[in-house]
Formats: C-alpha cells, sequence, structure tokens
C-alpha cells in the first residue's frame, strides 16, 4: 500500500515537469505561420501582378488614343506614358520583396 501511494505521488508531481518539457508540436500556433505565410505571398503576388496588367493596359490604351487624337504631342504623351508604367510595375516590385521577406526571413516568430 505505502509502495503504491509513493508511486502515485512521484506520478503527480513528475507530471509538472513533463508538461512544461514538451517541445512546440502541432498546438503551437507559429507553426501555422509557414503555411500561411506561403500562401498569402502566392495571393498577393497574384493580385498585384494581375492588377498591373490591368492598370499598364488601360494606360498603354489611353496613351494609344491620346496620341492617335494629337500626333504632335507624341513624344511628350510617350515619356508620360513610360513614367507611369514605371511607377505601376513598381508594385508589384514591392510585392514581391514584402513576398521574399515572408517566405525567407519570417519577421514574426
Amino acid at each position: 500500500m505505502r509502495r503504491s501511494l509513493i508511486l502515485a505521488a512521484m506520478a503527480v508531481l513528475a507530471g509538472p515537469g513533463l508538461a512544461f518539457g514538451q517541445t512546440a508540436g502541432a498546438a503551437d500556433p507559429r507553426g501555422w505561420l509557414g503555411p500561411f505565410a506561403v500562401l498569402v505571398a502566392g495571393f498577393a503576388m497574384a493580385f498585384a501582378a494581375g492588377l498591373c496588367g490591368l492598370g499598364q493596359g488601360r494606360a498603354v490604351a489611353a496613351a494609344v488614343d491620346a496620341m492617335a487624337r494629337q500626333p504632335g504631342a507624341a513624344a511628350r504623351i510617350q515619356t508620360a506614358m513610360i513614367i507611369g508604367l514605371a511607377l505601376i510595375e513598381s508594385l508589384a516590385i514591392y510585392v514581391l520583396v514584402v513576398a521574399m521577406i515572408l517566405l525567407f526571413v519570417q519577421p514574426i516568430r
């Protein structure tokens, strides 16, 4: 009887030590950061690339329409169009940088 009491007391006292010694497993919410970072980076890049494509298409269409209406101002319109396209494309580059940070650096740990 006394031996079983000692074993029961040891089991009760060893329980919290086992719980604190547990490594990060499936219950750790930070374990989900990697898969969600990949999904967010992929969706953000796809969304930004699609919207940049739409914006660039509309900008070029408007510039060609303006050049057709005023051929004498074609050089100025083309310069403004190229600057505008560079600014539109910078959105995709910024999203690519953020996606690379999410994929490789993972700032939230």
